[in-house]
């Protein structure tokens, strides 16, 4: 994957087309995965971004929108937003594009450990209950954390093949980030995951 820095500069910036290495297999990805808490300021490039968002819930099937994720009843409620030094976008996965919801740097808002605020890239999983049509209450939390770990599994598994490190989280200040964030009363952030070269890369 190419290292060029990110440039995001428009409000909608198009993403290119997702390109995966002919790296690792699988076996070795899996091998591979585990959780790391140590980052490089070297950034991600627009490619590298664009495979792991599509990989997390990209549409994999365009005739009929399905995503790279399984979600229960096929509700999609899973929203991923990229928070970055440059911004924050929320990613429109049939567009395959980054709308910024925020200029500012809220990349220490994702989390409540003080390295979420330097990981080049910081995922946040939102889900929406108004698209949890005929759930009962009590049932969407159980939903939604497997449909976000869904999400953060398949990122882990292109972060261990492309020898990025990242870490899933779920110690958010979930009110503060929602406000900065502009969530409406129906999003509710499920889990985050910092992904970035591992501490040491050039």
């Amino acid at each position: 994957m190419s290292t060029l820095a990110i440039d995001l500069d428009t409000d909608i910036p198009n993403l290119p087309p997702p390109v995966f290495g002919a790296g690792a297999t699988l076996e070795t990805a899996l091998r591979q995965r585990r959780s790391d808490r140590s980052f490089s300021a070297r950034p991600l490039s627009t490619e590298t971004l664009s495979a792991l968002l599509w990989a997390g819930c990209g549409v994999n099937r365009p005739d009929s929108g399905h995503r790279t994720a399984p979600s229960a009843h096929n509700w999609q409620e899973i929203a991923v937003y990229a928070v970055m030094a440059r911004g924050a976008y929320r990613y429109d996965a049939p567009g395959h594009r980054l709308m910024r919801v925020s200029a500012d740097d809220l990349r220490a808002h994702t989390g409540l450990q003080d390295f979420v605020g330097h990981a080049p890239l910081n995922l946040v999983y939102v889900s929406d209950f108004a698209r949890m049509r005929e759930c009962k209450p009590e049932e969407r939390s159980f939903f939604v954390g497997a449909d976000a770990a869904f999400v953060a599994q398949n990122v882990s598994l292109v972060c261990a093949s492309a020898g990025l490190s990242s870490v899933v989280r779920a110690m958010i200040d979930r009110r503060r980030l929602a406000g900065l964030l502009r969530l409406t009363g129906t999003e509710r952030i499920a889990l985050a995951q910092s992904v970035g070269w591992p501490a040491g890369a050039a």
